[in-house]
């Protein structure tokens, strides 16, 4: 493949059909992975086991956000799903896995994700690097504290084995962590957010306002602030990781 090839994605998605952030997502990633051409295709993890000729020919492997669905309180679905995130690890085949997809995989490798409503990160918040993150070739060219989109409730309370934390906040020590033993990057945060996306999943998921943040629509969108270098993640990871 040259780089004027676009990258074959396939996006691991746990998402209702009538979700109306599943389409959202894709877009999201296309424009963080700008100006790579790319083309991402959907596995959605609800339906079925994925098995590893789902990953032929795949260059990179994606997972994002859920919508009504939770890494710390699962369901029916959930160890169909944690199967195939085991699939992805042993696969090989570059990852990178946001909110949902971070706390999911934390669980199939062997983490604990729990749902703590008191330290809910929702809008834009602050974070710092962790010693092995400023010495990440991925991370490292962000400064030392940065800042990136949330939207969670749920955390990852500790790490799998063979995990790197790479990132922290004020309120949620396990921000970010890559795995020592396969080529896969795992955030809280969401790098392919910018403050429009942001919006649009707190408009999307308006429980969130009430239930979760506690504040307003309006006074959390006061707060937000765009966050393009925390974006490069994605295109960073693409040149290290890919290499195509």
């Amino acid at each position: 493949m040259t780089t004027n090839e676009p990258l074959r994605c396939l996006l691991l998605q746990v998402r209702d059909p009538d979700d109306p952030m599943s389409g959202h997502e894709i877009a999201s990633f296309e424009r963080a992975l700008s100006p790579r051409a790319v083309r991402i295709e959907i596995f959605d993890l609800l339906e079925r086991l994925l098995t590893p000729p789902d990953l032929e020919g795949v260059d990179l492997v994606l997972m994002g956000g859920s919508g009504a669905y939770s890494a710390a309180t699962g369901g029916p679905w959930f160890p169909t799903a944690l199967d195939s995130l085991r699939t992805v690890h042993a696969s090989g085949v570059p990852s990178f896995a946001s909110c949902w997809g971070f706390q999911a995989m934390a669980a199939a490798m062997g983490g604990e994700v729990v749902n703590d409503r008191s330290r809910a990160e929702i809008g834009t918040h602050g974070l710092r690097l962790t010693p092995a993150g400023r010495d990440d070739p991925v991370f490292g060219h962000l400064d030392s504290s940065f800042k990136a989109q949330m939207g969670h409730e749920d955390l990852v309370k500790t790490l799998p084995p063979r995990a790197t934390l790479l990132a922290s906040s004020s309120r949620v020590a396990n921000q970010a962590y890559r795995f020592d033993d396969a080529p896969v990057y795992c955030t809280q945060f969401h790098p392919e957010l910018d403050v429009s996306g942001i919006k649009a999943r707190l408009s999307a998921y308006p429980r969130y306002l009430a239930e979760v943040a506690g504040e307003t629509y309006e006074e959390i969108v006061a707060r937000l602030e765009e966050t393009p270098e925390t974006t490069r993640l994605l295109t960073r990871f693409v040149e290290v990781l890919v290499g195509k």
